[in-house]
């Protein structure tokens, strides 16, 4: 008789069997043929059960302690993994798995054991000859520098969809679809005896309505797409909401033989036929979503074809009536040597899981953005992402709510707490931000009629996008504003002097109207107009020349980054961006209390700190380097002549510095602005 215990990992992904065990003892070498077999055989669950029976006769057995260590990262019972691979790292003195090593260091990272974690990878580094390894070990160890220094996003919330949704397996690929929640999920709740008798257990796509606390009961969608027999899952929909997008996936002995996508179109308010989609090759296709590029509508999707990038890749192909046109790799701004996988498309805007990119966990989830090429995937941050794997996000059409997957710790979870994937939603605080700018001739508050105004998003200190707005009628104008944003207010009316002001939204957590104040004097009828002209007066940065950057200090024992530290972080960004070959040392300093050693560890935190702030604006890790210098580079005094403290000049001391390592010999800094008057010709009378 066999059992069932089966969890769909990740992307619909492990069926496990489970074999009664015999009564009688048997001996090690007939425990470690049985184990073999079910491990062979896919049966990874009794496979380690077996293996652990080995282990207890032979508890020196180097190779047995590593395939359990392998199977329990498998079934991602991480505190057991981080365990045993502790000790294959400890007794491999031979090199005989010389891969532990990284995947011990991505467990500790995994489980918040961020110094230990970063001490493995480094070393693993250091001695793997295996560059792609290096290079993933290397994110690692930048995810890390991440992970220390994201805070908690507080417009975030996030909570567990609940056990209508959630089962003690995996549950996958929810999306909002008008008020119903679409997911996949195998809904068992207790093990399925495979003596002929069993009930159903494949995976379905089921579908919920959304309450207003929480969700009803989901239920399986119709047979049409549900297909007796066949796992059904990785749900999407078109943009109208009239046309499914789904996968059906076939196993055998625990491995995915094929995973293929199919289509289903409404009728009336049920689904049709579901259809297979034509123009795909003979090769797994996972996690479809429904988006556009170049103005076409494309289905994007995972696959591990060949001649990708790395592991899995994201691809898309055209929508061609039911059909879609021959897939093209995303490129390397998305996809890495790692697993790209479960793509969502809002907006022009991709969001997707990875393990290439530097993450605070297993998979994190990241965003892109299109505008006729994709940007530099952004990590979303902590909340959306854990230490843990998080996957299948997406969002609604309002960007409030949204949907993501993960495995972190469970009471519901089958086996340990962390195997199993559940929903969660992510409710994302909105905030609304307007300016009211008002129009004066004078100081007393005398309304200015009949202005134009304009205002102006500013990007790196150039102008952008234009709102304009003339009011005949009195001296009121609304805009909307976007968040983090710096802007630029012109006013402007023949036979006034223009007035200019600048203002910026960073920091601005709560709904609320800006108010300002454009005051434009007359112009003295026998007085030409001006016209204002805005002038630079540059400075030069040489290459291997450190510049001190006034904002970025620290509080005492501190390494986290000061909100006003952004001013001068923007700055390097724009340098960054206008000079792409650059390459930067960013080197943190600290003042002379605590140990020498000490200080050099809180220097090197501060830079990582600083550097990582870059990274999540999308500049590659290999342009920016962080060294702490601790307290043996000071720029003041830390005390006074007399000996007594000397506050002013620790601060001064508690600080980054950039320098130009590799790339342009100089570069141009703006440093001064200031308005010229240029006098205007008269007109004729």
């Amino acid at each position: 008789m066999k059992k069932l215990s089966a969890f769909i990992a990740l992307f619909l992904g492990v069926v496990i069997f489970i074999n009664a065990q015999p009564l009688r003892e048997l001996k090690t070498a007939q425990k470690l043929k049985i184990a073999e077999e079910q491990m062979a055989f896919g049966d990874y669950y009794n496979a380690l059960d077996w293996y652990n029976k080995v282990l207890e006769d032979d508890p020196s057995n180097l190779a047995v302690i590593h395939k359990i260590a392998d199977l329990q990262f498998k079934l991602r019972d991480l505190k057991a993994a981080q365990k045993m691979f502790s000790k294959v790292v400890k007794k491999d003195k031979t090199g005989q798995y010389p891969n532990a090593r990284f995947h011990y260091g991505r467990i500790l990272k995994m489980n918040g054991e961020l110094d230990m974690a970063k001490e493995q990878l480094e070393q693993f580094a250091s001695e793997t000859s295996d560059s792609n390894l290096k290079k993933l070990a290397k994110v690692e160890v930048e995810g890390i520098a991440l992970s220390n220094n994201l805070e908690e996003d507080e417009d975030i919330t996030i909570e567990d969809a609940g056990d209508n949704i959630n089962s003690p397996y995996t549950d996958f690929s929810p999306i909002y679809l008008g008020d119903e929640m679409y997911y996949g999920a195998m809904a068992v709740e207790e093990v399925v005896v495979l003596d002929g008798s069993q009930k159903d257990y494949f995976a379905k796509i089921y579908r919920a309505k959304k309450k207003k606390k929480g969700f009803s009961k989901g239920e399986p969608i119709e047979q049409s797409v549900n297909r007796p027999g066949a796992h059904t899952g990785n749900v999407t929909a078109s943009s109208d909401g009239n046309t499914l997008y789904f996968t059906r996936t076939e196993f055998s002995s625990n491995q995915m033989t094929s995973s293929t996508l199919y289509r289903s179109e409404r009728d009336g308010k049920k689904w049709g036929a579901a259809l297979p989609v034509e123009g795909l090759g003979d090769y797994i296709v996972k996690h479809p979503s429904v988006g556009k590029m170049f103005g076409e509508d494309v289905v994007f999707f995972t696959s591990d074809k060949t001649g990708g990038k790395g592991g899995t890749d994201i691809y898309y192909a055209i929508i061609e009536g039911k059909g879609v046109s021959s897939p093209t790799n995303l490129g390397d701004a998305i996809n890495t040597i790692g697993d790209e996988s479960t793509p969502y498309y809002r907006d022009g805007k991709l969001y997707f899981s990875s393990t290439g990119h530097p993450g605070i966990g297993g998979s994190d989830v990241f965003s892109s953005t299109w505008d006729g090429g994709w940007q530099t995937p952004v990590n979303m941050g902590k909340g959306i992402n854990t230490s843990y794997d998080d996957i299948y996000f997406s969002i609604d059409e309002n960007g409030t709510e949204g949907l993501v997957v993960s495995n972190r710790p469970s009471k519901r979870s089958l086996k340990s707490k962390t195997c199993c994937d559940d929903i969660y939603t992510v409710s994302i605080k909105e905030v609304i931000l307007d300016l009211e700018a008002l129009t004066f001739e004078d100081a007393a508050g005398k309304k200015l009629k009949g202005v134009n105004v304009q205002l102006v998003e500013m990007l790196k200190g150039k102008e952008g996008k234009t709102d304009t707005d003339t009011n005949k009628n009195g001296n009121k104008f609304q805009f909307d504003l976007d968040r983090g944003m710096a802007y630029k207010l012109i006013a402007t009316k023949s036979g006034y002097n223009p007035a200019t002001l600048e203002f910026n939204t960073v920091g601005l957590a709560e709904s609320q109207t800006i108010t300002k104040n454009l005051i434009l004097t007359p112009i003295p009828p026998d007085e030409p107009e001006y016209e204002y002209i805005e002038e630079y007066v540059y400075d030069t940065i040489k290459s291997q020349t450190p510049m001190r950057l006034n904002n970025i200090l620290y509080d005492y024992d501190k390494a986290l980054i000061r909100p006003e530290a952004e001013i001068d972080l923007n700055t390097i960004l724009g340098y960054m961006t206008s000079y792409p070959d650059m390459v930067i040392e960013l080197s943190s300093h600290t003042d002379s209390r605590g140990s020498d050693s000490y200080n050099q560890k809180l220097s090197q935190k501060r830079a990582e700190a600083a550097m990582s702030w870059l990274l999540t604006k999308g500049i590659p890790s290999n342009r920016v380097r962080a060294v702490g210098y601790g307290e043996t580079i000071p720029i003041a005094n830390n005390e006074n002549a007399d000996g007594s403290d000397n506050p002013e000049g620790r601060q001064l001391n508690r600080r980054t510095e950039f320098k130009i390592i590799s790339g342009p010999s100089y570069i141009l800094s703006q440093t001064v602005k200031k308005r010229v008057v240029k006098r205007k010709i008269p007109k004729k009378k």
